[in-house]
């Protein structure tokens, strides 16, 4: 029997627990786009905060409240009184990811061309949003192919290539903050692993990630005059408050064409997402609470769309864990209340004083662990034996890291990127192989973990497939490209000696596919063939 909506207690005690949770996952993912933007590339401060923050925020606020309303709907419709809300915010991959390898890059890419670095900002503002409004486009168009995308990619592939980003991307930047200020930062990591990993209460059931948070900023400020936590002690910032409305504006137009080149790192991002979504949708089925998969994903896609037209530039998502929310106890009321608290405070500038105030190194472990949990993951939902395929797609993401932190090669001069193509020896330079692998990574883990699952399989002819299409993309350099900002080209208008990298890489692709559908027609491999399934 149906009970009637009033029924449905959608504010709880467990709500409490839920919002610190999810509210302080959204306040580390702006913190380490302000820190990656600001500190690592250079970034002027004012505008991450005016222009990117509030269409960011008021994108989470769109889709929490869409969610809640679905909680509300459901309880309604099932009769169930404790349905819990899906948790969105913002995802912590692709914002980091596209900081480190879009948005950072772009903007010194601007400013070597001789802009000054506020409008080469200014422009890189409007490619983020028009990459966020492209990329929902396509989240939008994908949520209706999103089990087709599942079902035709190996997981291997998928969550491979997110496992790398979480390994590389996530995992090691916030380990750098941690040991930069160690005092701080292992003993709040101490507490997110003895709650989070361990599983251990904390005394009066306090959520781990507040306390963490809490205990951390503490010392810093206790002990930061004492030289005893590390680098250099910064004293409370002052109570700025950088105000800023997410109005609708066009000026993304502005940023379409420069963000076209980089549509084969962010695209990936987007779709990887949607499979994410979908994955998050039958765990929270399986708990109890039976979501439209469809209207899950449509409402992450709109909510990414939201957020670029308002100068947002970091996508939102269905955060994993919905059980665990459900789990604490949670209802509709954390959902509502991370959205507004979000939202409100990218308008009103608190989100960006707070993002201040709390140090890097107190916010690091949570991404340590969100790291350790996407990589986890992708080993136990893929069947044991391709763990070689999911670790293989691990490396085009390190050598992307490799590339960023040692020579960004999106500034490299072509004078001097021309000398490393002719350097004397055997082989290609060392540099330009990583940069090359590195370009196009999150595509190039894909598939790499898709043609090896297939290898591994013993369907030798698909991973074929596999490798011809890495040889096509790289040929055209939506992969490997030879260039040094990453962009796509027609190979034969390359100069030399920059047209021999996608001839050669393209080759070697070929070849080896070309080898694979050989050895597919032997005894040998029709035999395991037979013998595997």
């Amino acid at each position: 029997m149906n009970s009637s909506p009033g029924k449905y207690k959608w504010f709880v005690l467990g709500d409490l627990n839920g919002f610190f949770g999810l509210m302080f996952d959204n306040l580390t993912v702006l913190s380490f786009l302000a820190g990656i933007l600001i500190f690592v590339f250079g970034f002027p401060a004012d505008i991450v905060y005016t222009r990117m923050f509030p269409g960011t925020a008021f994108g989470v606020l769109f889709g929490d409240l869409i969610y809640t309303w679905m909680a509300f709907r459901l309880s309604k419709r099932s009769g169930n009184p404790h349905v819990t809300a899906m948790p969105l915010g913002l995802d912590t991959p692709s914002t980091i990811g596209i900081a480190l390898v879009v948005l950072g890059p772009a903007f010194l890419s601007f400013k070597a061309q001789g802009m000054p670095e506020r409008d080469a900002a200014l422009m890189t503002w409007y490619l983020g949003m028009a990459t966020m409004v492209m990329m929902g486009g396509v989240k939008l168009v994908f949520s209706f192919l999103g089990r087709w995308v599942q079902k035709v990619v190996p997981q291997a592939g998928l969550l491979g290539s997110l496992a790398g980003i979480g390994l590389a991307l996530i995992g090691f930047t916030p380990l750098i903050d941690i040991f930069g200020m160690p005092l701080v930062g292992l003993v709040a990591l101490g507490l997110v692993f003895y709650t989070l990993v361990a599983g251990i209460k904390l005394p009066g059931h306090l959520p781990g990630v507040f306390a963490s948070v809490v205990l951390g900023t503490a010392l810093y400020y206790a002990l930061g005059q004492t030289g005893l936590i590390g680098g250099t002690y910064a004293g409370a910032p002052p109570m700025n408050l950088h105000f800023g409305l997410p109005l609708p504006t066009f000026e993304f137009l502005k940023g379409i064409e420069p963000a076209l080149k980089y549509l084969p790192i962010a695209i990936p991002f987007g779709l990887l997402t949607i499979v994410g979504g979908i994955n998050v949708t039958e765990s929270a089925r399986v708990a109890g609470d039976d979501y439209n998969t469809r209207n899950i994903l449509l409402t992450e896609a709109i909510a990414t769309i939201v957020a670029g037209l308002c100068g947002g530039v970091a996508q939102s998502t269905p955060y994993i864990g919905q059980p665990a929310y459900k789990h604490m106890g949670s209802r509709a009321g954390y959902t509502l209340l991370t959205g507004v608290f979000i939202g409100l405070g990218g308008m009103l500038g608190y989100v960006s004083f707070i993002v201040e105030l709390i140090p890097r190194a107190v916010l690091a472990p949570i991404l340590i662990f969100v790291a350790l949990d996407i990589v986890v993951q992708s080993f136990q939902a893929c069947p044991a034996k391709h763990g070689p395929a999911v670790a293989f797609a691990f490396l085009p993401t390190v050598a992307r890291l490799v590339s960023i932190k040692f020579g960004n090669p999106d500034v490299v001069p072509v004078d001097i990127f021309n000398k490393l193509l002719t350097l004397p020896g055997k082989a290609l330079p060392e540099w330009l192989v990583t940069v090359a692998v590195g370009n196009g990574f999150i595509i190039t883990a894909m598939l790499w973990g898709a043609f090896l699952a297939e290898m591994i399989d013993r369907r030798l002819r698909r991973a074929a497939w596999y490798l011809l299409a890495l040889g096509v993309l790289t040929f055209f350099g939506v992969i490997h490209s030879a260039m040094p900002d990453g962009v796509m080209y027609l190979p034969w208008t390359l100069t030399e000696p920059f047209r021999q990298i996608p001839y050669q890489f393209t080759l070697a692709y070929v070849m080896f596919a070309v080898l694979l559908l050989g050895l597919s027609f032997t005894k040998a491999s029709k035999e395991a063939g037979i013998a595997h399934s």
